[in-house]
């Protein structure tokens, strides 16, 4: 049984918030960059570095933190597509996230983007997962 990389992302980022922890640390793949990528440049995380031990690469995420309080942010970050259930869509019916302030990220043929640039481009893909 192949591991869920998406999923477990989500789930380490989602720990780290409930758990008020400034960095997380999550195993490097091509599909986590450019998750990662997207979340960097919509603000939900505030820094990425990548960080090499023992043959093996990680990115180190600091998550966004609030100016009048300690803790981090709260994101919501939801799986929708899974292993044993895909979700697709085609670009008029990319479902909008509390009327554009959340973003849904897809993997398309074009690579993995964020809804806007979905609609933008005109292409549909599988849904991978909500963020707001």
């Amino acid at each position: 049984m192949g591991r869920d990389t998406i999923a477990e992302i989500i789930t380490s980022i989602r720990n780290a918030d409930m758990d008020k922890k400034g960095t997380v640390r999550i195993a490097s793949t091509n599909i986590t960059e450019n998750i990662v990528k997207i979340l960097l440049r919509e603000g939900f995380i505030e820094n990425v570095r990548k960080h090499r031990a023992s043959k093996k690469c990680f990115l180190v995420l600091t998550l966004r933190h609030r100016r009048n309080r300690k803790g981090p942010y709260r994101t919501v970050l939801k799986r929708i597509s899974r292993p044993g259930l895909r979700i697709y869509s085609n670009h008029q019916r990319i479902p909008r996230i509390l009327g554009g302030m959340g973003i849904v990220i897809l993997s398309t043929s074009r690579g993995i983007m964020t809804d806007r640039e979905a609609r933008l481009e005109g292409i549909g893909g599988e849904i991978l997962c909500y963020i707001w």
